[in-house]
């Protein structure tokens, strides 16, 4: 089971947010996911990126990989996606 960090779509037609997910590669894009690590809303302008960064720093460590939207939208906000090696 390949685990990934990635998008789903929440909102309305033409108003939608993002919520950011650990779920496993073959679910459905809105599918079942495992759990919620984030927020991503480009209609604001101020914060638009909200990070739960321990919970993201653990689902790495576990083995996840992101998507490359996702690899982009953290690499603006500063967060590393390397796996720490805990002992």
């Amino acid at each position: 089971m390949g685990v990934k960090i990635r998008l789903t779509r929440k909102g309305t037609t033409k108003r939608p947010f993002y919520r950011i997910v650990i779920a496993d590669s073959r679910s459905p894009r809105d599918g079942k996911f495992l759990d919620i690590v984030g927020t991503y809303d480009p209609s604001k302008a101020e914060s638009p990126l909200v990070l739960k960064k321990e919970k993201i720093e653990q689902w790495v460590n576990k083995g996840a990989t992101a998507t490359d939207t996702i690899r982009t939208l953290f690499k603006k906000a500063g967060v590393s996606l390397k796996a720490s090696k805990a002992a």
